[in-house]
């Protein structure tokens, strides 16, 4: 049975409150719920967690590496600028798939660039919370 950790990062509690009509309408909470069916359709154990602390996100991805199987991260800004955070996913070894709700590359000009996708094993963007489904399915079928 594969193990997956979910990480939220930077206002991603705000789902729901924060531009619907970017990440539209749902709460964190059904979010998680979505994650949780996913994850035990897929005969999955998971975990989720979200901080809005860099810190916070370096340590839980530290941790990872010896009780997951693989990781989809959602670092919300981070993505942009966090050398840290990228060089944390480069040292665990276990693999990381890159999420985002919207389409990171139709939007602001910075949003296109990630510092963290070199080093994940793929990317999602731009199918809403759908993303967090389809990056579970490829983590569980992932060999590399």
């Amino acid at each position: 049975m594969k193990k997956i950790l979910v990480i939220n990062g930077p206002n991603l509690n705000l789902l729901g409150e924060r531009e619907p009509g970017i990440y539209g309408d749902e709460s964190y909470e059904f979010l998680t719920t979505l994650i949780m069916d996913k994850a035990e359709e897929l005969g999955a154990k998971c975990e989720i967690f979200q901080s809005n602390h860099e810190g916070a996100i370096i340590d839980k991805l530290h941790n990872a590496r010896k009780s997951f199987d693989g990781v989809v991260i959602n670092a919300g800004a981070y993505t942009h600028y966090s050398y840290a955070i990228r060089d944390a996913i480069s040292a665990v070894k276990i693999p990381v798939v890159e999420v985002h709700i919207s389409n990171v590359f139709a939007r602001d000009e910075f949003r296109s660039k990630s510092v963290i996708g070199p080093v994940c094993c793929g990317s999602i963007s731009g199918f809403g919370l759908s993303s967090y489904l389809m990056a579970m399915d490829a983590l569980v079928k992932y060999n590399g």
